[in-house]
């Protein structure tokens, strides 16, 4: 079936039911979403004729992971977002299981797709596959057509490389050269990445197998963006399979980056340890761009692989983070909200030098799809809580909470609802005693960043659409020197 008539169909599968799901009360407000179905790794994250573009893995039909699409938003400010037409669609011999994650480049006024078609060969995923890299093209950004060469490397190098597993292109432009990252593991299941190159984004080059996992590293590493920022070569990628260790690692896969420099006349990746780039629970695939103002922005997969996703029952599943804007600081990368999101802020409400000795609450900070802003002075508390999306009388709540005595900070899921429980916890040292957190809330999920960005945690919550409460707790004395809440108004359309 040509790729139209299948990008149809899944255009009028989401035509029949969006509106019964944009109605579930756990569907976000301004975090993008999928109108109808699956979502899973973003892909393509790009700013393109003056608009960002991302794109997402898609599976229209049910809100379960399937044969893979490429869902598609727009936005002028990173702010407010408009769902387009999917993009793309599992419609060639080449692709027909799943049109996989990729990335988008600019190259003469065109927006490249660049994307792993995948083909099951038998009934074991992990073994019976065989997958390609593939290329499509659109000049207004909307509508695509596969190229009639594809795929463009059809198959893994030689070598101790995994000759099915091998994905996710990232593609980016280097003086004349194009350059290609993909995801790997050996044969013996250590991750690793690929690069390539090409002058004209058909014909591409093996280079070298970038860098390779040692210990305690992930057996595939998936999602790999590399990228230059204030002196330093990152690799943003999301590893399988490694093991936790104290306060890290706890999810089923992971996030992070490492610190490095790439050498571009011997195709390696020297690098530092990996770090994490969340502490949460629900980052995933994170993905990069670089505007127009020169800001590096990151936005990822807001879930977790075999995580309990109670929106299923509501025919959806999935959501992104918002964008952030990362930067090098003292070492390491920090994250920060685009300051764009401050055009959704209604309603004001704000304290000042409010003490805290037990539980208090404040009159108007409550809520479901707001955000809140606080300065902490922690004084002579040993422990400093806040819970979110409380109800008295189911007893739901959200635990964000900072020990002075650990320096942990800890966010807490194991009350917030339905869904998956659990506590993650993240090292942070306080500068004269004070605490600051920005956190936002939407309709099912919270992301806190930490003193400026320095840490960040996600999660997903389902809450009862009653539990909105706020409470502020300290054991000793705190004062919040400022508390600022806005309403979020809805963005995506």
């Amino acid at each position: 079936m040509k790729h139209q008539e299948v990008l149809k169909q899944a255009q009028d599968k989401i035509d029949e039911l969006k509106e019964t799901v944009s109605n579930s009360h756990w569907y976000p407000k301004y975090h993008i979403a999928p109108q109808v179905g699956w979502m899973n790794d973003p892909n393509g994250f790009s700013y393109f004729a003056g608009e960002y573009h991302v794109f997402f893995q898609h599976h229209p039909f049910s809100p379960h992971w399937g044969p893979m699409y490429w869902g598609h938003a727009k936005s002028k400010n990173l702010a407010t977002w408009e769902h387009l037409p999917i993009a793309l669609a599992p419609s060639e011999e080449y692709d027909k299981d799943g049109c996989f994650s990729g990335s988008a480049v600019e190259i003469d006024n065109k927006l490249y797709l660049f994307y792993t078609g995948n083909v099951w060969t038998g009934e074991d995923r992990d073994h019976d596959l065989k997958q390609v890299q593939c290329v499509a093209i659109s000049e207004d950004g909307v509508h695509f057509e596969k190229d009639e060469k594809n795929p463009v490397i059809t198959s893994a190098p030689e070598g101790d490389i995994h000759p099915f597993h091998f994905r996710d292109p990232k593609v980016w432009k280097k003086d004349e050269t194009y350059y290609m990252v993909l995801g790997s593991k050996t044969k013996e299941n250590r991750g690793q990445i690929l690069l390539y190159r090409s002058k004209d984004l058909y014909e591409w080059e093996f280079m070298n197998i970038a860098a390779t996992g040692e210990g305690n590293f992930g057996f595939m590493w998936e999602c790999p963006d590399i990228f230059h920022l204030d002196g330093h070569d990152i690799l943003l990628m999301s590893p399988q399979g490694m093991k936790p260790e104290e306060h890290k690692y706890h999810n089923l896969h992971q996030s992070g980056y490492c610190i490095g420099h790439f050498d571009y006349e011997t195709g390696i990746y020297q690098h530092g340890p990996f770090e994490m780039l969340d502490y949460g629970f629900d980052v995933y695939a994170p993905q990069s761009t670089i505007d127009d103002q020169g800001r590096r922005i990151v936005i990822a997969w807001m879930n977790m692989w075999e995580s309990d996703m109670p929106e299923q029952q509501h025919e959806w599943a999935g959501s992104l983070t918002l964008p952030r804007i990362v930067t090098m600081e003292n070492g390491e990368l920090r994250s920060r909200p685009v300051p764009e999101l401050e055009l959704l802020r209604e309603e004001e409400i704000k304290y000042e030098n409010i003490k805290v000795a037990g539980q208090k609450e404040l009159d108007g900070i409550k809520g479901s799809c707001i955000e809140l802003k606080l300065s902490i002075d922690m004084m002579d508390s040993s422990m400093f809580s806040i819970k979110l999306r409380t109800n008295p009388e189911s007893g739901e709540e959200t635990v964000l909470s900072y020990d002075s005595s650990t320096n942990l900070f800890t966010f807490n899921r194991d009350k917030s609802g339905a869904g998956p429980r659990g506590v993650r916890h993240v090292p942070i040292s306080l500068n004269n005693n004070k605490l600051h957190l920005q956190i936002f809330l939407d309709q099912s999920s919270v992301e806190v960043f930490i003193n400026d960005g320095e840490k960040v945690m996600t999660g997903r919550i389902y809450p009862d659409e009653k539990s909105t409460g706020v409470q502020f707790i300290s054991e000793g004395d705190v004062t919040l020197d400022m508390v600022e809440k806005w309403n979020i108004s809805k963005s995506i359309r």
